[in-house]
């Protein structure tokens, strides 16, 4: 198929680039759909506020307290606002519905004006991005549940479900907001408190002392 790789177009990984890593695999308990973004050498200062900007966005959505029966579309600027505040933006969908057993990309759940309101209970993907064409593409993927907010009135708030680091390397944290790193703190603990253990028992010893690396406070 045109998606295997070949000595052809296969070429060697630098750390002069970045890399966006779309990964994900169907289990007997759930779907995964995961994108992250790293650099491993000196990233530019473009790429590092871009990325920084992502995250954001990302962050922004999935903190997000919203009357119940909301429509997805009507939430999705939170996604793209860190972006859009310096003139930047791109050109897909915030998020798709993902399938258990089914669809990875799942009609009828998202955030575009023809999906369905969002309800406690839907898995939805959160995946803003920022791509410059010939030079570097970002995108930060999660998938999160749809579950009630901790709100006097029904509101409903995101459960991010996707248990993976983001890049310190590219983080510019003058950018972020103390909301949104307690947000990442959080964030990091549970991945320590619920994949560190795992990689222990499976005496994965360098998997795990690179988890504790990239979720320091």
């Amino acid at each position: 198929s045109p998606r295997s790789p070949s000595n052809g177009s296969s070429r060697t990984l630098s750390a002069r680039e970045m890399y966006l890593f779309d990964t994900g695999g169907q289990y007997l308990d759930g779907t995964t759909d995961i994108t992250r973004t790293v650099h491993w050498g000196e990233p530019t200062p473009l790429q590092k506020e871009a990325y920084t900007r992502v995250l954001m966005g990302s962050i922004d959505l999935s903190r997000l307290i919203f009357p119940s029966n909301t429509a997805g579309g009507t939430v999705e600027s939170f996604a793209c606002r860190a972006l859009w505040d310096v003139g930047l933006n791109y050109g897909h969908g915030t998020g798709h519905g993902i399938g258990n057993f089914l669809s990875v990309h799942e009609w009828p759940v998202g955030f575009q004006s023809n999906n369905v309101p969002l309800e406690a209970g839907m898995f939805t993907s959160i995946e803003p991005g920022y791509y410059q064409d010939g030079e570097f593409g970002i995108r930060i993927e999660d998938v999160a549940l749809v579950v009630e907010a901790q709100t006097e009135e029904p509101f409903l708030t995101f459960e991010v479900v996707s248990l993976v680091p983001y890049d310190r390397n590219l983080i510019d944290l003058s950018l972020l907001s103390p909301e949104q790193i307690r947000y990442l703190n959080s964030y990091y603990e549970r991945i320590r408190v619920q994949v560190g253990p795992e990689l222990q028992r499976q005496q994965l010893e360098e998997a795990y002392a690179w988890l504790q690396e990239s979720t320091k406070p």
